[in-house]
């Protein structure tokens, strides 16, 4: 229990670190919160700033998330083959920490970039094919959230391929639903035909 406890604490303060929020604060003297979706994600950075902001941000993210995972795999000596549960809870306690950040009243992003982070973080390669995954789904659809349905579904869908266990499965898909809970609001513009479309996007630049 004192390691779960460790590694989801660790987990938490690294997702904590919250680039858009941050970055806007410091540089813009406002607030990303107030604009666009109204969270402190790369996507809504994206729509608000242009797409330089919107990379940044997505870029620390990702890292926060590595640098977590490494960590707890250095402190322990362990992989993904030796001890897959630790890290999974990790993981998802990035995420945790980015979507309820406690600095920030619990309002914070919605992970997707972090979760890209878990993955690189357990294994180059399968952050590889994460970022293919999200990149491929995000340009057929032209929408981010549609995109990350398919993330999601790849974490489960590898977790259940490499046999690593019940609670890594159940971990992957606590943040499927988590996923498609906090994009409701996306799913709901996307059905009126007011969410953001990538090729959109893609022609902002920064402010």
């Amino acid at each position: 229990m004192q390691d779960i406890f460790i590694v989801s604490l660790i987990g938490y303060l690294f997702g904590n670190v919250q680039a858009a929020y941050l970055i806007t604060k410091h540089l813009k003297k406002t607030d990303i919160r107030s604009y666009g979706y109204g969270n402190a994600g790369a996507s809504n950075m994206v729509e608000s700033f242009g797409m330089k902001y919107g990379l940044i941000v997505a870029l620390i993210d990702i890292l926060k998330a590595v640098l977590s995972i490494v960590l707890i795999k250095s402190l322990y000596s362990i992989s993904l083959d030796t001890n897959p549960t630790l890290l999974y809870i990790n993981g998802f306690s990035v995420i945790l920490g980015h979507v309820f950040p406690f600095h920030m009243n619990f309002k914070g992003g919605k992970g997707t970039a972090s979760l890209i982070g878990v993955l690189y973080g357990l294994n180059f390669f399968y952050g590889l094919i994460a970022m293919a995954v999200i990149i491929g789904g995000t340009y057929i659809t032209d929408r981010v959230a549609l995109g990350t349905i398919g993330l999601t579904l790849y974490w489960i869908l590898l977790t259940q391929f490499l046999n690593l266990g019940l609670i890594p499965l159940l971990i992957s898909i606590l943040m499927c639903l988590l996923s498609l809970y906090l994009h409701l609001p996306n799913y709901k513009r996307i059905l009126n035909n007011t969410e953001g479309r990538l090729s959109h996007v893609l022609k902002k630049k920064a402010k």
